[in-house]
């Protein structure tokens, strides 16, 4: 379960419905939201996230000048988020700049092997006895800088991106998710990702995590009529991400493409809009704990990964499809179906309907073991070699959005295949793209 906006679902729900105009905002505006949940391995989420908008004298709403985001939450068994986004188009005259800073912890984080359905995903694996056999601790540094700036005419861009992200990778510490139970506690369990060091799958080189510099460049297309929402308009970009050996413990290379298209339906209110994105490697191995970054020019949430979960394919498991080689796509029916005012600020309240999808289009090569190295185990209840195919689920979703800009986001997704696990209930920021 992800973080509870209370203030603003009761908001919502116990205030005035009626349609109004917007009124034009300036100067400075704060959302700000609390952090709460609970997971049963994780404890007790507690903390909260604080985001300011500066729109100067107004005369550009619902565009801003600079957005400023901090969040800062804990599970009471250790895992985190720490992060801090900086966002404006006026510091740097001409450019757009956006600076990400992260520390994140995972005591649980998702690990189903590589190449989708080529690695099967056994449900009674994921039981109460061994609940943490698809999992594995990480925590990530993160300070990733985007700029772009223009190149020809009014929707033609240049990209560049300098990201440093270090990855620290462990078995589950089961200890410390006993920690304070007196029932219920978690079995010790040699997990898959355990599985997959012992048996070469993963190289001893990278199987504690890493330290990864990229540097990014390319090209942009946007006309877009508002970045947070657009309802018309066209952002497309590409480029190649490349990690220098000389920096980074591993160097490789990737080309990526994202098409994004905004179509509006009713005006104001209601508008189609789709994501086609694919990226591959072709220079150099990207190591095991990288392969599920999903390259982005700007992060919409606290994480770009997957493919599955709630930045990507919705209702599908968390890291489900991961490979040297991705093809994704999103379409979402977007309604903005009530609009209020509420403490001097304008709210409305939006639907979406969606389909997510994505498959492997280059696979992670690894040798699979033989029957002396598996000690008995059946190859079977791992590999399932020649298998992938098309990921494909399906969902709706609740927007609740100020000042056009501050979006609390619920989505709710279902996968077609049990191979991709059942269901997703999400709650978080912003539009998926």
């Amino acid at each position: 379960m992800k973080r509870i906006p209370a203030v603003l679902l009761v908001a919502s729900v116990s205030l005035s419905l009626f349609s109004q105009e917007d009124k034009i905002k300036s100067g400075w505006n704060i959302g700000v939201l609390p952090a709460i949940s609970f997971n049963t391995e994780l404890g007790f989420q507690y903390g909260g996230l604080i985001n300011l908008y500066h729109y100067g004298d107004g005369s550009n709403y619902p565009a801003y000048n600079h957005s400023l985001y901090l969040e800062i939450s804990r599970y009471t068994k250790g895992s985190s988020i720490y992060r801090f986004m900086y966002d404006s188009d006026v510091l740097i005259p001409g450019i757009s700049l956006t600076t990400d800073i992260s520390f994140l912890t995972d005591e649980a984080f998702d690990f189903y092997g590589f190449n989708g359905y080529e690695s099967v995903y056994n449900q009674s694996f994921s039981e109460d006895s061994t609940r943490m056999f698809y999992k594995h601790k990480r925590t990530l540094f993160r300070f990733k800088n985007d700029l772009k700036g223009r190149l020809a005419g009014d929707h033609f861009f240049w990209n560049a991106g300098l990201t440093i992200k270090s990855f620290n990778v462990r078995s589950v510490d089961i200890d410390k998710l006993n920690k304070g139970k007196d029932e219920d506690l978690l079995p010790p369990v040699d997990g898959l990702y355990d599985k997959y060091v012992n048996w070469g799958i993963i190289d001893q080189d990278e199987a504690d995590g890493g330290l990864i510099a990229t540097v990014k460049a390319g090209v942009s297309y946007d006309s877009r009529d508002f970045k947070a929402n657009a309802m018309k308009g066209i952002w497309f970009e590409t480029g190649v991400e490349v990690s220098p050996s000389f920096i980074s413990e591993n160097g490789f290379a990737r080309f990526y493409a994202v098409h994004r298209q905004y179509f509006t339906l009713i005006p104001r209110n209601l508008s189609f809009a789709y994501r086609l994105g694919y990226q591959t490697t072709f220079a150099g191995e990207v190591p095991f704990y990288f392969q599920n970054q999903i390259i982005t020019s700007v992060l919409t949430g606290t994480v770009s990964e997957g493919l599955g979960g709630e930045k990507t394919i919705r209702g599908i498991l968390r890291n489900r499809i991961v490979g040297d080689g991705l093809l994704y796509g999103n379409l979402e029916l977007r309604w903005k179906a009530i609009r209020f005012s509420f403490i001097n600020q304008n709210f409305y309240t939006g639907l979406v309907g969606f389909s997510d999808v994505g498959m492997v289009t280059k696979n992670h090569e690894f040798d699979i073991p033989d029957d002396a190295a598996l000690a008995g185990e059946s190859a079977t209840d791992y590999f399932n070699p020649g298998q992938e195919n098309i990921h494909l689920s399906a969902g709706a979703g609740l927007r609740i959005v100020m000042n056009e800009n501050f979006i609390i986001a619920v989505d709710w997704g279902k996968a077609f295949n049990e191979q991709d696990g059942d269901s997703g209930f999400y709650i978080g920021l912003n539009y998926l793209f």
